[in-house]
C-alpha cells in the first residue's frame, strides 16, 4: 500500500461460476479524498463492495484498510421495531463506543447527527413510522457515528430531498478537510466536480470516467 493511501484493493477478480463480474479491480484511496464509482444494475457494484467490506471472497486479489471503516449499505440495516435513539444505541454498542473512556461521547456525536441532518424529533418515534427519507438519514448516521477513517457509501443520498442531499456533500466535504476517505458508489452521479476520483464500473472492468 502507498504511504498515503488509507484504502487499497488490488486485482480483484470475481466470477460466479462461467459469469465474470470482476476482472482484475484495482482502486486506491488516499487520506483526503473522496472517490466516486458509478455503474448501471447488473455492472457488479454490489459485489465489489461486498467484498471491499469484507463480506465476500474474491477469486483473486486482495483489500488492505488502514483505519476504521463506516459502511452504508444502499438497503438500510435498521431495527424497525426499536426507535430512533435505540437504534443508535444498539450501534454504539456494537462499535464499542460505551466502553470508551470520555462517557457519553456518543451520545454527542449522535446529538449532532440528529441536528445536523434535521431529524431530531423522530428521535423517539419507532423506526417503521418513518419515511424513506428520514430512514436513509439514520442509515447514514449510523455509519458515521464511530467516526470512521474510511467511509464507504452505497447510494448514500438515495431518497434525500434536496436540502439534505446538499447537507449531505457539507458533512462529506468536512470528513475530507479531516482527511477521511470517502467512496460513493451510485448509479448516478450529479456533480463530478465533489470528488478526486471518478470511476465506471462496465462488464467487470472499472474504467476512469
Amino acid at each position: 500500500m502507498n504511504g498515503g493511501a488509507l484504502f487499497q484493493a488490488e486485482h480483484i477478480d470475481k466470477s460466479y461460476g462461467k459469469h465474470i463480474v470482476l476482472k482484475d479491480v484495482s482502486l486506491e484511496m488516499q487520506r483526503g479524498e473522496i472517490v466516486g464509482i458509478v455503474g448501471e444494475n447488473g455492472a457488479g457494484k454490489s459485489t465489489l463492495l461486498k467484498i471491499l467490506m469484507g463480506l465476500l471472497a474474491p477469486d483473486a486479489g486482495n483489500v488492505v484498510s488502514q483505519g476504521i471503516v463506516g459502511y452504508c449499505p444502499q438497503e438500510a440495516v435498521l431495527f424497525e421495531t426499536l426507535t430512533v435513539s435505540e437504534n443508535f444505541l444498539y450501534f454504539a454498542t456494537a462499535y464499542g463506543l460505551r466502553r470508551t473512556k470520555i462517557e457519553n461521547s456518543w451520545e454527542e456525536a449522535k446529538n449532532n447527527l440528529l441536528d445536523y441532518f434535521r431529524f431530531g424529533q423522530y428521535e423517539n418515534r419507532l423506526v417503521s413510522e418513518l419515511s424513506g427519507g428520514t430512514k436513509q438519514k439514520l442509515n447514514l448516521s449510523l455509519a458515521l457515528l464511530h467516526s470512521p477513517d474510511i467511509l464507504i457509501l452505497d447510494e448514500p443520498y438515495s431518497g434525500f430531498d434536496w436540502e439534505t442531499y446538499l447537507r449531505f456533500w457539507s458533512y462529506t466535504e468536512e470528513l475530507q478537510s479531516k482527511g477521511k476517505s470517502i467512496l460513493v458508489v451510485s448509479h448516478l452521479v450529479n456533480d463530478r466536480s465533489k470528488f478526486n476520483s471518478l470511476y465506471a464500473l462496465k462488464e467487470g472492468n472499472l474504467e476512469c470516467a
